[in-house]
Protein backbone atom coordinates (compact mmCIF):
# COMPACT_ATOMS: atom_id res chain seq x y z
CA UNK A 1 0.00 0.00 0.00
CA UNK A 2 0.91 3.51 -0.33
CA UNK A 3 2.25 5.23 1.90
CA UNK A 4 2.71 9.09 1.04
CA UNK A 5 5.12 12.00 2.99
CA UNK A 6 4.93 15.26 1.97
CA UNK A 7 7.79 17.92 2.11
CA UNK A 8 9.13 21.06 1.05
CA UNK A 9 6.88 23.34 2.77
CA UNK A 10 8.44 26.34 3.79
CA UNK A 11 7.38 30.39 3.98
CA UNK A 12 7.93 31.90 0.85
CA UNK A 13 7.64 35.45 -0.59
CA UNK A 14 5.33 36.42 -3.05
CA UNK A 15 6.33 35.91 -6.55
CA UNK A 16 8.75 32.90 -5.14
CA UNK A 17 9.05 29.67 -6.03
CA UNK A 18 8.37 26.45 -4.05
CA UNK A 19 8.87 22.64 -5.41
CA UNK A 20 7.00 20.18 -2.77
CA UNK A 21 7.72 16.55 -2.60
CA UNK A 22 5.33 13.68 -2.33
CA UNK A 23 7.55 10.87 -1.66
CA UNK A 24 6.28 6.93 -1.44
CA UNK A 25 8.24 4.89 1.62
CA UNK A 26 5.99 1.47 -0.02
CA UNK A 27 7.71 2.12 -3.17
CA UNK A 28 4.29 1.32 -5.12
CA UNK A 29 3.66 5.15 -6.01
CA UNK A 30 4.44 4.01 -10.10
CA UNK A 31 1.08 2.15 -10.10
CA UNK A 32 -1.08 5.37 -9.14
CA UNK A 33 -2.41 8.48 -10.62
CA UNK A 34 -1.23 11.12 -7.98
CA UNK A 35 -2.83 14.27 -7.04
CA UNK A 36 -2.32 17.48 -5.04
CA UNK A 37 -4.62 19.36 -3.13
CA UNK A 38 -4.25 21.83 -0.51
CA UNK A 39 -6.71 23.43 2.24
CA UNK A 40 -6.31 26.96 3.53
CA UNK A 41 -7.66 27.76 7.30
CA UNK A 42 -11.52 28.00 7.14
CA UNK A 43 -11.75 26.92 3.40
CA UNK A 44 -12.71 23.12 1.68
CA UNK A 45 -10.23 21.07 0.43
CA UNK A 46 -9.46 22.24 -3.16
CA UNK A 47 -8.03 19.82 -5.76
CA UNK A 48 -5.26 21.49 -7.82
CA UNK A 49 -3.66 18.85 -10.44
CA UNK A 50 -3.17 15.27 -11.07
CA UNK A 51 -0.64 13.38 -12.83
CA UNK A 52 -1.40 9.97 -14.34
CA UNK A 53 0.96 6.91 -13.81
CA UNK A 54 2.97 7.11 -16.20
CA UNK A 55 3.39 10.69 -16.28
CA UNK A 56 2.06 11.49 -19.81
CA UNK A 57 -1.16 12.95 -18.25
CA UNK A 58 -1.32 15.87 -16.54
CA UNK A 59 -4.71 17.66 -15.32
CA UNK A 60 -4.26 21.02 -13.68
CA UNK A 61 -7.41 23.50 -12.02
CA UNK A 62 -7.55 27.33 -13.27
CA UNK A 63 -6.54 28.24 -10.28
CA UNK A 64 -2.90 27.11 -10.46
CA UNK A 65 -2.46 26.32 -13.95
CA UNK A 66 0.31 28.13 -15.75
CA UNK A 67 1.82 28.76 -12.29
CA UNK A 68 2.16 25.04 -11.26
CA UNK A 69 3.44 22.12 -12.20
CA UNK A 70 3.45 18.74 -11.57
CA UNK A 71 5.95 16.14 -12.54
CA UNK A 72 7.18 12.40 -11.00
CA UNK A 73 10.10 9.97 -11.21
CA UNK A 74 8.72 6.69 -10.67
CA UNK A 75 12.01 5.50 -10.03
CA UNK A 76 12.41 7.36 -6.91
CA UNK A 77 9.06 6.88 -6.33
CA UNK A 78 8.37 10.91 -5.44
CA UNK A 79 5.87 13.42 -7.39
CA UNK A 80 7.01 17.19 -7.76
CA UNK A 81 4.52 19.80 -7.47
CA UNK A 82 6.89 22.69 -8.52
CA UNK A 83 4.68 26.16 -7.74
CA UNK A 84 5.79 30.12 -9.11
CA UNK A 85 4.73 33.10 -8.99
CA UNK A 86 3.36 32.57 -5.72
CA UNK A 87 0.64 34.09 -4.08
CA UNK A 88 -0.46 34.83 -0.69
CA UNK A 89 -3.81 32.92 -1.25
CA UNK A 90 -1.93 30.11 -1.83
CA UNK A 91 -0.68 30.04 1.79
CA UNK A 92 -2.27 26.38 2.56
CA UNK A 93 -1.60 23.08 3.93
CA UNK A 94 -0.32 20.85 0.68
CA UNK A 95 -1.57 17.46 0.47
CA UNK A 96 -0.75 14.70 -2.16
CA UNK A 97 -2.75 11.38 -2.45
CA UNK A 98 -2.95 8.68 -4.66
CA UNK A 99 -6.09 7.39 -6.66
CA UNK A 100 -6.95 3.59 -6.83
CA UNK A 101 -5.75 3.00 -10.60
CA UNK A 102 -3.58 4.55 -12.57
CA UNK A 103 -5.81 7.44 -14.49
CA UNK A 104 -6.35 10.74 -12.65
CA UNK A 105 -10.02 10.05 -11.59
CA UNK A 106 -12.81 12.69 -12.76
CA UNK A 107 -14.66 11.97 -9.39
CA UNK A 108 -11.49 13.59 -7.34
CA UNK A 109 -11.81 10.52 -5.17
CA UNK A 110 -8.57 10.04 -3.99
CA UNK A 111 -7.64 6.34 -1.56
CA UNK A 112 -4.60 7.52 0.30
CA UNK A 113 -3.11 10.66 2.05
CA UNK A 114 -0.25 11.97 3.17
CA UNK A 115 -0.11 14.44 6.29
CA UNK A 116 0.66 17.68 4.27
CA UNK A 117 3.39 20.10 4.41
CA UNK A 118 2.49 24.06 5.58
CA UNK A 119 3.49 26.46 2.43
CA UNK A 120 2.99 30.33 3.93
CA UNK A 121 3.24 32.98 1.25
CA UNK A 122 3.97 35.78 2.86
CA UNK A 123 6.10 39.32 3.01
Amino acid sequence: QVQLVESGGDLAQPGGSLRLSCADSEFMLEYSAIGWFRQAPGKEREWLVCISSSGEITVYADSVKGRFTISRDNAKATVYLQMTSLKPEDTAVYHCASAATGSCPKSKNYVTWGQGTQVTVSS
